[in-house]
């Protein structure tokens, strides 16, 4: 039996000390989303109902419901995620699984991290130079999803990167032994048990490209629109943009009309997260180590 000395009382204050300073520190991270949360649901909460998810804008947006920027949204962040996943995984396995350790590897890692800080706005006028007048996709869909996807994929590389390089070393080494090829080993182990880090990517994309109001603005949403696009390429609107026009564009909008158009757009991006999370999860049970 081991009597507590006065060096044990002294490090277990000063370890309750930190403890109650991390606490601290995590409740100040998450009281502002709380807040804000509570005020949209508040001052916006009274515009939730079926005719404002599916029903068009009326009288010069200042009535109606948000269904077309709704839609659009759907489609843009469909597009993006149909771009930018593929692209980005095929990119951090290479750098991953195949690529040396040189010069030219740390600088596509470091242009790779570079690209992850670029404004927005920038991405939009690239977006706007290379879909809507170069490739000639106009004012659309597909250009407004192609620009996200190029402001999103850095972000999808990080991630799965950092998750392939989590895999055990002895993994791939146990597969070779057996005589299975470099890119029967990535598909049968090494992404499997990946999966859930790639996954914390795509949740981190979607949450970026919901929200985004610059790239879209010029390269493929709407002000108003009130008709739902019949394919990638049309234009359409979307609940960022729209939040943006009938809060500072509009005259005459009733008061919880934008706080609801807000609580909306948080409220997608939870859902979409929601179902990413509870899939990654259930990936990360099925891991055997």
């Amino acid at each position: 039996m081991f009597t507590a000395t006065d060096i044990n009382h002294k490090n277990a204050r000063i370890q309750n000390r930190f403890r109650l300073l991390f606490l601290f520190m995590t409740l100040m991270l998450i009281l502002p989303g709380v807040v804000i949360l509570l005020t949209l649901f508040v001052k916006g909460g009274s515009m939730l109902s079926i005719d404002f998810f599916f029903t068009s804008p009326t009288n010069g947006m200042t009535a109606g419901g948000i269904f077309p920027a709704l839609l659009g949204t759907v489609w843009l962040v469909f597009v993006s995620l149909l771009a930018a996943v593929p692209l980005g995984v095929a990119a951090a396995i290479y750098l991953s699984e195949y690529a040396s350790d040189n010069w030219f590897t740390r600088l596509i890692n470091l242009c790779i991290i570079n690209l992850a800080g670029v404004p927005s706005i920038v991405h939009a006028l690239f977006g706007v130079g290379a879909f809507v007048i170069f490739f000639r996709f106009g004012t659309s869909i597909l250009a407004a999803g192609l620009t996200l996807a190029v402001m999103t994929i850095p972000v999808i590389i990080v991630a799965t990167y950092e998750s392939l390089r989590a895999v055990p070393q002895a993994f791939r080494e146990a597969c070779w032994s057996m005589g299975a090829t470099r890119w029967q080993t990535i598909r049968r182990v090494v992404l499997p048990n990946s999966i859930s880090g790639i996954l914390t990517g795509v949740i981190l994309a979607v949450s970026r490209t919901t929200g985004e109001t610059a790239p879209i603005m010029f390269t493929g949403a709407a002000f108003f629109l009130p008709i739902l696009p019949q394919s990638v390429f049309d234009q359409t609107m979307a609940l960022a943009l729209h939040l943006f026009v009938v809060a500072t564009q509009v005259p005459n909008v009733p008061d919880a009309l934008p706080y609801g158009v807000a609580l909306v757009l948080i409220l997608v991006v939870l859902v979409m997260n929601s179902l990413s999370i509870v899939l990654r999860m259930y990936l990360r049970g099925k891991k055997k180590w």
